[in-house]
């Protein structure tokens, strides 16, 4: 139990690993669907062969209808539909009535009460008749309609179905009324006609609500399905060549296959399936890390954010997936190996967006497809940011992105069909969106930047301007020291250029490595313009403290300013741990008696624990000596350069740095060249 808990206690960042990968594997897992994925792909091989085993049916399934075959039908559905009408009754009783009040009213100057009897109900008959056949209101649907065009009349709860010519419309009434009085003599025609005519109404009505319910009711009622095919019944054969009625059934098939998750057990194999792929891959990218990239794989901030940008990609494509409008294409995976890139260098780019497009592969359609084209945009996208100096390149970046997704798409669409005919060109505008999505990298690498405490090559762009408020701030208080980070960083960028590394990130520490002596630069000789030294006045030890403060200092002043910490790290290292030799040295020599207290002599460091810090403390240390010497030819400076970076050897400066002696000798020969050309000095010929 003790070893145990001792080993939790100790284990914290392997701890913390295995959750991260826990976590990542579980989350893209829960992304997934969970139905099984049809193992063939045959949506572009329309009108080729068959080039895999036998396929037989593993359970019976529908043949599904095309979408053609649906639409189709429905179109049929709709042109032949009927409308629907309805009977509206108190209208004929409520005209009746009108009827008979008019001509009571109008009869008061008549006599003979008798004929007004007989011309009420002669009139009233008339109505009946009219009223029984009903009077159709004339609509959009039966305009221009023949006499024999059919529709159904809903009367009572029952709709029968009737040609126009069964009714009446406004004008065949009011003609039917004249042909029922010129039959009738002893009825005054003349007294009698407007008032029918003013009782003539429509009572059949077209009803919308109920039309419409037919219609989305017989639209619901078509079959997706025209017939069946049975278990063990074979679907094709090897070589055999896939014509529309085959597609439709490997398509009905696949659709079966991942449309239904199945039973428990299924379902479980399935989730099994996918924790292994899953697994697979990002067990092969921390792998990756921990043999070829320690630095990263040490860094849990930097495996997460790694991790998250891989979780997010799959996000999208799951939102791709789920949407069955959505074309994945439009979605801007190049984004990925940008962004990577910006903080990391292009084989950990190329590398990390080829596992999350393998993941990706197993939810987006044609999956060969879809990943030969984003592997071929990914290797662009990292190609053409190698140097990532200026927000152009994200413009030309995106240009070149759209390029290569629309030749590698022309290309296997070519290979697929035989030729450029079957290319869907509206394609290519998904493409183009995806390209320009691609352009909001530049803002994500910002936001990644602060929420991760990164740095990317456009912020060390930035930050090396030497227009800048803290170098200009330096440059006017002091111009010695200024001048000295300049050279510096000359030295340092043209050293870790031949040795590997990041040549801006080196630049832009060694412009600030000094910034601690903005605060007292006339106690630094590079300051020093009137021959007066400070230092004379005071003690060794004090004078040894003056100069060992600017690093606190210096990281104080970064620290207000903001400054990175991959910034402040060249601030804290550039002297490591190693001792003020001057003052050191003349204490003992004044002293030769006293014991020196060697902490006051040294400074806090840490010392330097990269490439860049390393190459850093070398340039700065040649480059202050290289000041001091009297006589600049070939061997003042070969001596110098050799013991000064020896000395920094034996005093187990670079033990924590990733170089090499190889890189250090070949970083001496490039301090000689460069300080011999900065001081003018001829190379030395053979003799």
């Amino acid at each position: 139990m003790k070893k145990f808990i001792s080993f939790i206690r100790h284990s914290h960042p392997e701890i913390y690993k295995g959750i991260l990968f826990f976590i990542a594997v579980t989350t893209i897992v829960y992304i997934f669907p969970k139905q099984g994925k049809f193992k063939y792909e045959f949506q572009n091989l329309k009108g080729k062969p068959w080039l895999h085993e036998d396929l037989i049916a593993p359970f019976d399934f529908a043949i599904k209808k095309s979408e053609d075959e649906l639409q189709k039908e429905k179109s049929e559905i709709i042109s032949n539909s009927k409308a629907y009408f309805k009977v509206e009754k108190s209208i004929s009783t409520t005209k009746k009535s009108e009827l008979k009040a008019a001509i009571a009213e109008k009869w008061e100057s008549k006599k003979s009460k008798i004929q007004k009897e007989k011309t009420i109900e002669f009139a009233s008959n008339i109505l009946d008749s009219i009223y029984k056949k009903g009077i159709i209101e004339p609509n959009a649907i039966t305009e221009n309609k023949t006499s024999d065009y059919s529709i159904y009349l809903v009367e009572n709860n029952v709709a029968e179905e009737h040609d126009l010519r069964d009714f009446h419309n406004i004008t065949s009434a009011y003609d039917f009324v004249k042909q029922q009085l010129n039959k009738n003599q002893e009825i005054d025609s003349k007294f009698i006609l407007p008032l029918l005519e003013n009782c003539i109404a429509h009572t059949i009505f077209y009803d919308q609500p109920t039309s419409n319910k037919i219609l989305k009711q017989a639209i619901d009622d078509i079959s997706p399905s025209r017939d069946i095919i049975l278990k063990e019944q074979s679907i094709i054969s090897k070589g055999e060549i896939i014509d529309v009625k085959k597609f439709q059934i490997l398509e009905s098939l696949k659709s079966e296959y991942e449309g239904e998750e199945g039973s428990s057990s299924d379902y479980l194999f399935i989730l099994f399936g996918q924790i292994i792929i899953v697994s697979s891959c990002l067990f092969v990218l921390i792998a990756f890390l921990g043999f070829f990239r320690k630095d990263i794989f040490v860094d849990n901030a930097k495996i997460t954010f790694i991790l998250i940008l891989i979780i997010l990609q799959v996000m999208m494509a799951h939102f791709s997936a789920s949407s069955q409008s959505f074309n994945i294409y439009l979605l801007p995976f190049c984004v990925l190996p940008i962004i990577i890139r910006a903080f990391y260098d292009t084989r950990i780019a190329l590398f990390v967006h080829l596992v999350t497009v393998l993941i990706v592969s197993f939810i987006a359609p044609d999956r060969f497809e879809f990943t030969f084209i984003q592997l071929l945009g990914g290797m662009v996208a990292i190609f053409s940011i190698v140097n990532m100096r200026n927000r152009s390149q994200i413009f030309i970046s995106s240009g070149l992105i759209f390029l290569t997704y629309s030749i590698a798409f022309i290309g296997i669409t070519i290979i697929q069909e035989g030729g450029s005919d079957a290319i869907a060109w509206q394609d290519f505008a998904g493409f183009g969106i995806s390209a320009l999505l691609t352009l909001f990298s530049y803002p994500l690498i910002f936001v990644f930047e602060k929420l991760f405490g990164f740095i990317s090559d456009v912020s060390l762009l930035e930050l090396s301007d030497t227009n800048g408020k803290l170098l200009r701030e330096l440059a006017s208080r002091a111009p010695g020291t200024f001048q000295h980070s300049l050279q510096v960083a000359n030295l340092a960028e043209e050293a870790i250029y031949a040795i590997g590394g990041n040549a801006l990130l080196v630049r832009t520490g060694a412009l600030y490595h000094d910034i601690g002596k903005m605060e007292m630069p006339m106690y630094f000789i590079e300051n020093q313009a009137n021959g007066m030294n400070p230092h004379d006045e005071m003690s060794f030890d004090e004078s040894a403290s003056i100069i060992i403060s600017h690093v606190i200092k210096g990281i104080e002043i970064a620290k207000r300013n903001n400054l990175p910490e991959q910034i402040i790290d060249f601030i804290r290292t550039h002297h490591g741990t190693s001792i003020t030799g001057y003052f050191y040295r003349s204490f003992q020599n004044a002293f030769p008696e006293e014991t020196i207290d060697e902490s006051k002599f040294h400074y806090p460091g840490p010392i330097p624990f990269s490439k860049e810090t390393a190459v850093l403390m070398m340039a700065d240390s040649v480059e202050a000596a290289s000041r001091s010497l009297k006589k600049y030819d070939f061997d003042s400076i070969d001596t110098l350069v050799e013991n000064i970076i020896t000395t920094q050897i034996e005093q187990n400066q670079f033990m924590n740095s990733d170089i090499t002696f190889k890189d250090i000798n070949r970083l001496k020969k490039i301090f000689k060249k460069k300080l011999m050309n900065v001081y003018h000095v001829r190379v030395e010929y053979p003799r």
